[in-house]
Formats: C-alpha cells, structure tokens, sequence
C-alpha cells in the first residue's frame, strides 16, 4: 500500500502522532515543534546537503539531536585516487536551542563553534549554503559557497509512525536541484556549475526510537539531458502507510514500491566497496551499483553509538516511470548508505 497525502494537514494530533502515515509529492504536512510530544530527549532535527557532479562533491550538516548537536563538512574527490575528509564538531545539549526552521521552504539556519561555521539561507527560490572551517586539511582552511537553483516542482514527503506513542519521522528529500558555486581548500578551487553540477536536500524532523538502522541512497543527474534522480530507502518505522522510494524526472515525482539493498558480503560482514545491486518488488528499480569510496566512521561510546557507511559510486540499470516509460541508466554518479544509531 503506497498511501498519497494530497491536501495541507497538521502533521501532528494533539497527542503528537501523526496525523496521516503515508508519503506526498509536496510539503503538504504542516511541522509544528510545540506539538511534538515525544519528549525533548527524543526529539531529532537536521538539514543536510549533498552537492556533486561526477568530480568531486560536499556534503554539510546542521542537526539539533536534542542531547548532542552535531555539524559536519565533507569534500570527497572522485577522480584519480578517491579520497575525502569528514569533520564534525560537536556540540553538548542543544535541546533545540539550534533554532532550525519549521519548514523546509524557508529560513535561516546558522550554527557556529570554535574555527568553524554553516549558514543555508533559503528564500527567493534560492538556496544559499555558506560554511567555512579552520585546518581542515592540515592547516588549510575550507571554504564553501554554494547557490542551489531550479527546484523541481516535486519531491519526496514522508510521515513515518514508530511503534511507540509520540514518536514519528517527517522527512523531505529534493533532489535535482541546479548548484553553482565553488569549495576552496587551501589554494585549491572546485567549481560546481549548473550545467553538470545537482544538489539535494535531506530535511528530517522527529522523535525517534533508541536503536536504528537504516537504508538509504540517492542521486542527481540528467538522462539523456532531462534531470533525473531518485529516493531509496527502508530500515526504520512503520512504513505499511508508504515508503520513500520515489524517481524524479523533469520535475515530477513518480512512486516505487519496496526496493531491497544488496550489499555484499565477506566472512560475515559487508564488503561495502565490492558491487551492490539493487531490487524492487515492482520491478521498477533494478540496478547494479559500483563503488568508488566509502565515507565511514564509527562512533561507539556503547549506550551511544553512530556506524555510518555512505558508500559513493556509479549505478547502472533501469528505472521505470508510472506510466510505464522505462528508463535506461548508466553511470549516474549517486551514493547509499547503510548507518546503525544508537540515540
């Protein structure tokens, strides 16, 4: 069952569940912080964005995790010998006190710490990511400037219910956006260019369960030069209402049912930089997954525990539309990931 939501709702009841499980293709639900009941330990909040072309990428994060706050700055290079360097700073107790914004179509959020600072400012049909580092490689400071243009007219939606009161995950997924700007590391320039150059946006808000561990991948390009991406993604909540697998092609949204991971396996473990493949229960997402390189890391203070692999590289395969257009792709650069929270 793939349930639509198609009209402006409060996202929460006046117990803080939601009000309606399922997915949209616009920023239907209405967020309100004041009626999260879940209590304030639990609550979760993020923006990130992913910037890249077949190059090079960024990837910068503001999340407000109630108990921890936590900032990050990743460049990754994916030509020559792949490499990427990952900082993130944290901060103690935030409990909100971030201030992200209540919707995702507006606003300012600004975070800074000691040598460090992001700001996304999204109006006027732009958004505008700033943020800069002191000895991020070495001593090199970075410094990212970054306008994304051109968002598509839909995106991915959810309203996912935990089995517990209260607790719930409201997300949205842009992808395809149009990104210009540049990141300088030391005396190094990367330039994005819109021509070849997508951003996407993971906006999260929720209160989650203690232990997780989720699925999920994405990517931007143009096929045969129309924009196309799309959302995958499984592993936490109750998605009987909906998932949030979705493709995107010019602009429009176009649901998927179940899609499956295949990671491969080796003496027991996940050997995430061997080929993945990819599988739907409707057969409209089927793809081969080569990897290029894995941004890991492993936080584990055992009552806390973050285990992340977002593993970047090339898919392969075909995707098919609602009406039954089937596409053919071939190495759209894009990445998943398969993270264990412990939070």
């Amino acid at each position: 069952m793939q349930h639509e939501i198609t009209r402006v709702i409060p996202l929460l009841d006046d117990q803080g569940n939601l009000t309606e499980p399922g997915f949209a293709r616009k920023l239907l639900p209405v967020y309100d912080r004041n009626a999260v009941k879940g209590g304030p330990a639990r609550l979760k909040e993020w923006d990130y964005y992913y910037v890249g072309n077949d190059r090079f990428g960024v990837a910068l994060t503001v999340a407000d995790n109630s108990y921890m706050g936590l900032d990050s700055i990743s460049f990754l290079s994916f030509t020559g010998t792949p490499w990427q360097i990952t900082k993130s700073p944290m901060r103690a107790f935030p409990m909100g006190g971030t201030c992200l914004p209540a919707s995702s179509a507006g606003g300012v959020t600004a975070v800074s710490g000691k040598g460090y600072g992001l700001v996304f400012i999204v109006e006027g049909g732009k958004r505008v990511l700033t943020a800069h580092m002191d000895n991020y490689r070495g001593k090199d400071p970075i410094d990212v400037h970054v306008v994304l243009t051109d968002e598509p007219e839909e995106s991915m939606v959810i309203c996912t219910p935990f089995d517990k009161p209260g607790h719930f995950y409201f997300n949205q997924k842009i992808n395809c956006m149009r990104a210009k700007g540049n990141v300088q590391i030391g005396g190094e320039r990367y330039e994005f260019h819109p021509e070849d150059s997508f951003g996407v946006l993971d906006w999260g808000r929720g209160v989650w369960t203690y232990h997780n561990t989720w699925y999920w991948g994405s990517a931007s390009g143009l096929l045969d030069g129309v924009p196309f991406g799309f959302n995958i993604g499984y592993g936490f909540g109750d998605t009987r209402a909906a998932t949030e697998n979705m493709l995107f092609y010019n602009g429009r949204a176009h649901k998927l049912s179940e899609v499956v991971f295949h990671i491969p396996m080796k003496d027991k473990k996940e050997d995430y930089l061997k080929p993945w493949t990819f599988s739907s229960d409707d057969g409209k997402f089927e793809m081969d997954f080569v990897p290029i390189l894995d941004r890991a890391s492993n936080t584990d203070f055992k009552v806390l525990k973050s285990d992340q692999h977002q593993v970047f590289g090339r898919f392969t395969g075909t995707a098919a539309l609602e009406d039954g257009t089937r596409l053919n792709v071939k190495d759209l650069l894009g990445f998943a990931e398969k993270v264990e929270n412990k939070w």
